[in-house]
């Protein structure tokens, strides 16, 4: 059996009726590659035939007795490849706004646990012609590295695809009765106090980085201790970046059950383009893009803070050794969204040095932070504790720890196919939680990048109007969009000059 880390489990324990804590790819394919199309019966084959290369399909949920110790994975004894996969229809004309209202009621189901934790929908009708594949699997099981892992699997590098593994055979992970799992659990008690002690130097001194920070007195305690280890460690540079302080907007409440998604796209040559004009970086555009959505969001609203606005941003710290060990291996960092900045080129520009402090703290945490400061949490409470730091961002009094999510996540740029069929997009739909009901995911893919946003039903039922403002951010910062601003800005002018003087006369 295999047991779930803390940060695994978090994902688990933040879910209730109104939380759901899996993510899912949209990926859309042009069949005119496949001979025999692409529906559910060819991705239920390609899916056994790669089996035994995706032990995650099988694993399903062990809960330990009393919640004495976090869960465990277990192969299915009774797994049901045909419940995992679905096939659908859109009604027609089938267009993308059809298209993302199904996603969203998909997302908005849970998972059943007593399940392994992920399910397939092949989804047909589309407006274009071709053929989308909705991929959902839980949190607890991939975060972004890993989940490309598994499509890197199940996708292939040409239209004839590749042989199946030699071998088949499926390895089957142990079980064990519920007494056997609280003996174990009994028997570990021990180790938690010392892992606690093991992560005080590393976790405390950072408590502003992770979740705990919400808790009353986090924040002291981590300053505190920071200075402490500073003054011990006078030969270590330890980067201080500003602390932000995320101000409350109406998509920073609790969420309902219901989601929101949209989706689209928009050239990666035109990002580069804008990035080295400006001599930033692709991830600052990006970056900068959603501000500048956001602030018209808001502007529009009425409810434009005079702050910035906090992003997390999710870092990989997964390392080439830790390559096929699935489970989660990040950094949830933040940075200031400039939506209180007018000017697209100034807010890059603003951006781009945010990003660079929030790199140079990213490179002086240690990768297991997050792990580190959930230790400081015994098992049989952390579902608890875990729902209560969201609680207290989202009171009427309390502040959130962050306003929204924001990644991006590098793709491959050479074509990829599904069972002959070539992918033409792919994207990402992911988490949102309370106190943070807006996530914009972005993963670049062939030339494009391909944006996914999901939002709260109720609170931002609007969220297609974020995708048109993504891309006139783009065209805001494209080299000589300045001037044309200036241009058209002079032309009102003259023009409310002739009305004037009109008048007068």
């Amino acid at each position: 059996m295999r047991q779930l880390t803390s940060l695994d489990a978090q994902f688990l324990a933040l879910e209730n009726q109104r939380q759901t804590g899996h993510v899912a790819g949209l990926a859309v394919f042009d069949t005119a590659t496949a001979p025999d199309g692409l529906d559910c019966a060819a991705v239920k084959r390609l899916i056994r035939d790669r089996m035994s290369l995706l032990p995650p399909l099988r694993w399903r949920l062990v809960e330990v007795p009393l919640g004495l110790d976090y869960p465990y994975w277990a192969d299915d004894p009774q797994f049901d490849l045909d419940y995992h996969v679905r096939e659908l229809a859109l009604p027609a004309p089938g267009s993308d706004a059809q298209l993302a209202d199904q996603c969203a009621r998909i997302m908005s189901r849970p998972l059943d646990r007593e399940r392994p934790l992920w399910e397939f929908y092949v989804i047909q009708g589309l407006e274009s012609g071709h053929t989308a594949v909705l991929t959902k699997i839980h949190h607890a099981v991939i975060d972004g590295m890993s989940g490309a892992e598994i499509m890197g699997i199940l996708l292939d590098l040409s239209p004839e695809g590749r042989e199946p593994p030699a071998s088949t055979r499926e390895q089957r992970a142990g079980g064990a009765s519920g007494v056997e799992m609280v003996a174990r659990s009994v028997a570990g008690l021990p180790r938690y106090p010392l892992r606690a002690l093991r992560s005080l130097p590393s976790a405390v001194p950072n408590l502003n980085d992770t979740p705990l920070r919400a808790l009353p007195g986090a924040p002291v305690v981590g300053r505190f201790a920071g200075a402490v280890q500073g003054l011990i460690d006078r030969d270590r540079q330890r980067p201080v970046g500003r602390s932000y302080k995320a101000p409350k907007t109406s998509f920073n409440g609790r969420v309902s059950p219901h989601r929101r998604v949209a989706f689209g796209e928009v050239g990666l040559d035109e990002v580069k383009v804008a990035k080295n004009a400006h001599g930033v970086t692709v991830n600052d555009v990006v970056v900068s893009m959603c501000a500048g959505a956001v602030r018209r969001w808001l502007l529009q609203h009425d409810e434009l803070p005079e702050e910035p606005l906090v992003a997390q941003i999710p870092v990989s710290v997964r390392s080439t050794e830790q390559s096929g060990t699935y489970g989660n291996r990040i950094l949830l960092m933040a940075a200031p969204l400039f939506t209180n900045e007018a000017d697209p080129v100034v807010r890059l520009h603003r951006t781009h040095d945010a990003m660079r402090d929030m790199k140079e703290r990213h490179r002086a945490l240690p990768a297991d932070l997050l792990q580190d400061a959930n230790n400081f949490i015994p098992p049989a409470v952390f579902a608890r504790a875990s729902r209560l730091t969201l609680r207290l961002a989202t009171t009427r009094a309390g502040r959130p720890n962050w306003n929204l999510v924001i990644s991006n996540v590098p793709g491959p740029q050479t074509p990829l196919y599904m069972a002959g069929a070539k992918m033409v997009a792919n994207f990402p739909i992911s988490v949102i939680t309370d106190g943070m009901g807006l996530n914009i995911t972005v993963m670049s893919y062939c030339g494009r990048m391909d944006f996914g946003l999901v939002s709260d039903r109720d609170q931002m039922p609007d969220v297609w109007s974020l995708m048109g403002w993504l891309r006139e951010e783009l065209d805001a910062i494209m080299p000589g969009a300045a001037s044309e601003r200036d241009g058209a800005a002079g032309r009102s002018r003259r023009r409310s000059s002739r009305v004037a003087r009109s008048a007068n006369a």
